[in-house]
């Protein structure tokens, strides 16, 4: 069961929720044929890089950029840290774990739906969060999900990786 973050809770240990996610997408894939994880730069990206290496999918990983794909690009611009899609599997037939950091309004995932059917067509996309901050704008709800998050207006969740790995995730206020 996810855990329930507030923004009066502070801190929070970001490699307990990846634990969780872990174990969920561990069940969720038992038996699921021709499985891959897609990660979206850039904290999805890292979470799909342990995700693969702790479920021995690692031939099956691919890393997904939106830049291009957002339905906001024309007012914001590309963004100057544009990183390469990376897809080096079949994906025609492929049950795919979609893995993002924090999912918020759904645009982003709904991005990269797009870059995934430019490469061919899934048998089924499964979506995986660390985090779940509510706050949709489009039908979008993730299979899997470390935790749900309240925040206040005006602030945000962001993930990070430390040089050896470590994962933190913490609130940060969106005017910083």
């Amino acid at each position: 069961m996810p855990t329930h973050i507030n923004d009066a809770d502070g801190a929070f240990d970001a490699e307990a929720l990846y634990r969780d996610l872990l174990a969920q997408v561990r069940a969720g894939l038992a038996g699921v044929p021709d499985a891959a994880i897609v990660g979206i730069h850039s904290g999805g990206a890292w979470l799909a890089e342990r995700l693969a290496a702790d479920l021995g999918l690692q031939s099956r990983l691919g890393f997904i950029d939106v830049s291009f794909y957002r339905d906001d690009y024309a007012r914001k611009g590309l963004h100057p840290d544009v990183k390469p899609t990376r897809i080096e599997f079949n994906v025609d037939g492929a049950n795919i774990v979609l893995v993002d950091d924090v999912l918020y309004t759904g645009r982003t995932v709904r991005a990269a739906i797009n870059v995934l059917f430019d490469f061919g067509r899934p048998q089924r996309i499964m979506l995986a969060a660390l985090a779940d901050r509510g706050g949709r704008e489009l039908p979008v709800a993730a299979d899997f999900v470390g935790a749900h998050a309240q925040l206040q207006p005006g602030r945000s969740l962001a993930l990070s990786r430390a040089e050896g790995g470590q994962l933190s995730l913490t609130i940060e206020d969106d005017n910083a």
